[in-house]
């Protein structure tokens, strides 16, 4: 039985995914920007298990990565979840199948950073994710010309959203996409890995 958190039916939520490995700043900044910009009354931030386009050596301890998260989270409308965990989910579209019901209940929307969108096309069936729920992009250091020149930017070209527009993301039927820029901060799950492996 999956367990999740609560919420009102026609609430607006962000789905926030990553390894988290760690979290960091910058991650925090992305959610607070994320919030606010798209209006949310909720983010959900879903701590994966693997993800499948990264290394298993280079992971993590899960309930570490989670702890950690929790730490760094701290925010009244910031949750951070084990759904994936619950779910056994080896990829995105799998969590969104096994959370059906609440997104048919909820007005949700896919969070995540410039790096993600312009990888987007490698992810498992990401046109069947693209259908299930609008992406919210939020700039990240070195990733947003690539993000918005991605195969994922091209094909959706006709369903971007202004900046201007970012609120009505979570009305939208998908496929919509609304790219926000925001101050950058240098922050990274790999450079913290390394500086921690110097020590």
């Amino acid at each position: 039985m999956l367990t999740l958190p609560p919420f009102a039916d026609g609430q607006r939520i962000g789905l926030f995914g990553g390894s988290f490995n760690p979290a960091h700043a910058g991650h925090y900044a992305v959610a607070l920007y994320a919030l606010k910009h798209f209006g949310l009354d909720w983010l959900w931030w879903l701590v994966s298990p693997q993800n499948p386009l990264k290394d298993r050596a280079i992971t993590g301890d899960y309930d570490t990565r989670l702890a950690q998260t929790k730490t760094l989270a701290r925010h009244p409308r910031f949750i951070v979840t084990d759904i994936e965990r619950q779910l056994a989910s080896p990829n995105t579209l799998t969590t969104l199948q096994g959370m059906a019901e609440a997104l048919r209940r909820g007005r949700f929307i896919y969070v995540m950073g410039a790096d993600s969108l312009a990888s987007f096309h490698r992810w498992h069936r990401a046109d069947d994710i693209a259908a299930r729920l609008p992406l919210g992009v939020v700039a990240r250091p070195g990733h947003s010309l690539r993000a918005l020149h991605s195969p994922t930017a091209r094909r959706y070209a006709a369903s971007r959203l202004s900046a201007r527009e970012a609120r009505l993301l979570p009305d939208m039927l998908p496929p919509a996409w609304c790219f926000l820029t925001m101050p950058l901060r240098s922050e990274s799950s790999t450079a913290i890995r390394a500086d921690r492996a110097k020590a």
